[in-house]
């Protein structure tokens, strides 16, 4: 999914095929929740992994990250499913808790492998021979869940596709509308909602996708504007407001600002009108505190630095067995 520099965006692989950044933008606000909301989403976390593994072998649960979780989450009934627990690769001597796979995580979990592997494919693209390797051997691995990925998700797949099609055309053009761009990553995630059966919750996802995958690409591509103004590649933020050396303007930063805060508000929006059950608390602290802060830190120019600590601390939080 090509990101805000003419990349992939990071909704999909923690090391994405094209973005080349480690960290994604879409994780829990531990410092935020309280413990046994941390609890359920790891059970989440692990249940998507299990998923992965089971319909596409041991190679797809590598692809698992912070983001598939909310995807799964959101795409889910608001209840929280029967458990288990048991050994994995990732922890081998302590059983982990996670939750039964469901049709919201094979659905999930359909839609990753498909992103994932499109991800790679792009970076085999976007790169020479000897730098693309690394992404040449990812999509060789994924191909054969990704193909059956797509026979289970044609439409998906066939959306993803387009709008892949329609980014990588904006590139070539260098269209300094970062509003066009943004549009077609949004509209690429809006569809991952597209199989619920119930028309209202089908729309109300639409637009919570639609405007997460706006936010994202746009922090994305924030987030690359010194690292893109040293290499030239394309990015519409850089463009739209003419940021040659990758340094904010004040009133750049502003304009910005209150774009990135339009696209949250639109999925607060979203997101009061229906009712997420059990997996309200943990959207809510995401959207209304986690977001913005991630927001703030990226054009602060501190966002990597926070994340290493965060997500090591995360890590404890919530992939680690209490």
């Amino acid at each position: 999914m090509t990101g805000g520099s003419g990349k992939r965006a990071d909704w999909s692989l923690p090391s994405s095929g094209c973005s080349e950044t480690v960290f994604g933008y879409v994780r829990p606000p531990v410092q935020d929740l309280p413990a046994e909301e941390t609890e359920r989403f790891r059970r989440a976390y692990c249940g998507l992994c299990h998923t992965l593994g089971r319909r596409y072998g041991p190679a797809a649960r590598f692809i698992l990250n912070y983001d598939f979780t909310y995807l799964a989450i959101l795409l889910s009934d608001g209840k929280e499913g029967p458990g288990h627990s048991a050994r994995c690769i990732a922890s081998p001597l302590r059983k982990r808790a996670y939750l039964e796979p469901d049709t919201a995580m094979e659905l999930a979990a359909d839609e990753s492998v498909i992103l994932a592997y499109w991800q790679a494919r792009d970076g085999v693209a976007d790169h020479d021979w000897l730098h693309g390797l690394k992404y040449r051997g990812a999509s060789a691995v994924l191909e054969p869940a990704y193909r059956k990925a797509a026979s289970f998700r044609p439409g998906f797949d066939g959306t993803v596709r387009r709008q892949l099609a329609l980014l990588g055309a904006l590139e070539k053009e260098n269209c300094a509308s970062m509003d066009r761009a943004a549009d077609a990553f949004a509209v690429l995630l809006s569809a991952a909602a597209r199989e619920m059966d119930d028309p209202i919750r089908r729309r109300v996802l639409e637009q919570l996708l639609y405007h997460l995958g706006r936010w994202v690409y746009l922090v994305d591509a924030a987030d690359d504007l010194k690292k893109d103004a040293v290499s030239g590649n394309y990015n519409p933020v850089a463009l739209r407001y003419s940021l040659t050396d990758g340094a904010w303007t004040a009133e750049a930063r502003r304009e910005f600002t209150a774009t990135l805060d339009h696209s949250v508000h639109m999925m607060t929006t979203a997101f009061e009108l229906w009712d997420f059950g059990v997996w309200t608390p943990l959207l809510e602290t995401t959207l209304y505190t986690g977001l913005f802060r991630v927001g703030k830190s990226v054009l602060d120019g501190t966002f990597r630095a926070k994340q290493r600590g965060a997500d090591r601390e995360n890590s404890k939080n919530v992939e680690e067995t209490a």
